[in-house]
């Protein structure tokens, strides 16, 4: 997040696309509730009625896939009525006359034909967000021009060209100059705990901790010199699903896998169950017996986060102190433990003498300490300092606060760049055999693959199956009933649940929440096309078709 979630309070305009901020993200979504009371207007996009329509200036219900057309158009819309933040435009960007040139071939007409939004709605939603205007009242920041914020999640990035997606907010942003200043900003909202502080560390596949990239020289020899090695790799590697592709074609043998549910969470599941049984070591590092877990060779114990020390970094970048409350239960440790352990084993096994004991920490406390001096955004930080309430970042020195938003002086290339993007449509289009599009997410009483939130007696009470939210002009030609079965079919397999007739969807879509290990929402998405830039699969749209396996009573034989 370029901003902070305490900022969403004061904000004057609130803009949600790609996100069920009220499910995946309830805490933030108070934080947007109490905006909206206090005078913000609140626009959402998505195809599904969400519960923060409810508290919305303005919807856009949109065609699965065609959020893009409205973006374009309502970037159209701003240039067309001279919205634009000319001063800002001039001083802090670079790129606009090409990206401007492009924006022509998409107004608001263009985009209500194809997304099925109100041409009135996307120009609309184009003057509360570019001027930050509110329902009622003034905003606190005394300026003429208000501050609207950009919230998005999964909703656009787990898309064939999700990068395009986030690069288009950012070009938004830029256009009216609401970046750099407080409740303003384009923000991500994490689907994990610490998905964020993992990033910044250096678990991603072409960066060292802070986001430095494996192929700058320069940046790697620094790294290799900080952890005692003489040279580091300088290829990127294979993302999640690339590796599980190679693992299928024989070229990837072993894989080790923490915290993470890939038979429920990776897209074509039987792709994925084939693939993990073909390697000669799978292991398993967990707090649970998961999915995954039951094909592993090996399981390893893990500590909850509740029993060990450490730091998460949340979805505002903010670090903080975790602390053990209760005991961890029989042989299971932390996992820096586990992995420190494993490693010294490695080095003993390949001879490798080291001029220290190089994987012996005394404490996760010590290990920070090493992180910051080579994670250069988080420099400034200790245990001692993040007692209380943590600390932002970029935090460069001891001495320094802490960041509440970025960019306030400038971006790191110096002039923030407009991208010329134009509209791709999803992969996979409805069609005969396959007439609707199947949209996944979450649902509020379960988290992520269900491994911890369904052993939870309470939750798993509240919402115990798995459910397919259906439109009734969809479910009323195959004679499909409230809580009853279905089954939905896609080009990678089947499954089957029970049906949720509801007007949340709309007509040619139908929504699977990926919980459910007995309706593996996974066994349907694709896997073959990936963003060209991050590598994500379009999770959010398969097309698929649904069938009714109730036999037929007589008098719909004879009728037939």
């Amino acid at each position: 997040m370029t901003n902070s979630i305490h900022e969403m309070r004061d904000a004057d305009c609130i803009f949600i696309t790609g996100s069920n901020t009220a499910e995946a993200h309830p805490v933030i979504s108070y934080e947007v509730v109490r905006a909206v009371k206090r005078g913000a207007n609140l626009v959402v996009v998505d195809p599904r009625r969400i519960p923060m329509v409810k508290h919305a200036s303005v919807f856009l219900q949109i065609k699965p896939g065609t959020d893009i057309y409205v973006f374009l158009a309502i970037m159209h819309t701003i240039i067309r009525e001279g919205w634009v933040n000319e001063t800002f435009l001039a001083e802090r960007t670079e790129g606009y006359e090409e990206f401007a040139e492009i924006i022509k071939e998409f107004p608001p007409e263009r985009a209500a034909l194809i997304s099925g939004v109100e041409v009135k709605d996307i120009e609309e939603a184009a003057h509360i967000y570019a001027l930050g205007k509110r329902i009622y009242g003034e905003s606190i920041f005394g300026e003429e021009r208000g501050h609207s914020m950009i919230l998005y999640a999964m909703g656009i990035t787990q898309r064939s060209h999700g990068t395009d997606m986030v690069k288009t907010l950012a070009n938004l942003s830029l256009l009216t100059g609401q970046i750099g200043k407080p409740s303003t900003g384009v923000n991500p909202l994490r689907g994990q705990s610490n998905v964020q502080g993992a990033c910044d560390v250096g678990s991603l596949v072409d960066v060292l901790p802070s986001y430095q990239k494996v192929t700058d020289h320069e940046k790697r020899e620094a790294m290799a010199k900080a952890w005692s090695v003489e040279s580091l790799p300088d290829q990127v590697g294979l993302t999640v699903v690339e590796a599980m592709h190679a693992a299928h074609a024989g070229k990837v043998r072993a894989f080790y896998i923490m915290g993470e549910n890939p038979m429920l969470s990776d897209p074509n599941t039987a792709h994925v169950e084939a693939g993990l049984r073909g390697l000669d070591l799978l292991i398993v590092q967990d707090i649970f017996p998961s999915e995954t877990a039951q094909l592993a060779h090996v399981i390893l114990p893990a500590a909850s986060s509740l029993e060990k020390h450490g730091t998460f970094t949340n979805t505002e970048r903010r670090v903080q102190l975790l602390q053990p409350v209760i005991k961890s239960p029989g042989i299971s440790r932390p996992d820096w433990e586990i992995i420190c352990d494993l490693a010294t084993r490695f080095d003993q096994k390949l001879g490798i003498e080291r001029d220290s004991p190089y994987w012996e920490f005394p404490s996760s406390s010590a290990i920070f300490d090493e992180l910051t001096e080579v994670t250069p955004i988080y420099h400034g930080m200790s245990y001692a300092r993040l007692e209380g309430n943590g600390l932002q970042w970029p935090c460069p020195t001891e001495n320094h606060p802490g960041t509440k938003f970025l960019f306030a002086d400038k971006f790191p290339r110096g002039r923030g760049l407009f991208h010329v993007i134009a509209a791709n449509d999803p992969v996979e289009q409805p069609d005969d055999e396959y007439p609707l599009i199947l949209s996944t997410g979450r649902v509020l009483y379960h988290y992520h693959s269900g491994t911890m939130t369904r052993r939870s007696e309470p939750l798993n009470w509240r919402e115990p199956r798995g459910f397919a939210e259906i439109n009734p002009e969809d479910a009323e030609p195959l004679d499909l009933l409230d809580n009853f079965p279905v089954l939905i079919h896609s080009r990678r397999g089947s499954v089957r649940t029970r049906v949720r007739i509801s007007e949340k969807v709309p007509p040619g879509t139908v929504f699977l929440a990926f919980h459910w290990r007995e309706a593996p929402a996974n066994m349907l998405t694709q896997d073959h096309t990936l963003d060209p830039t991050a590598k994500i699969p379009e999770f959010k749209l398969a097309t698929i078709r649904l069938e009714n396996p109730r036999p037929k009573r007589k008098k719909e034989e004879a009728a037939d």
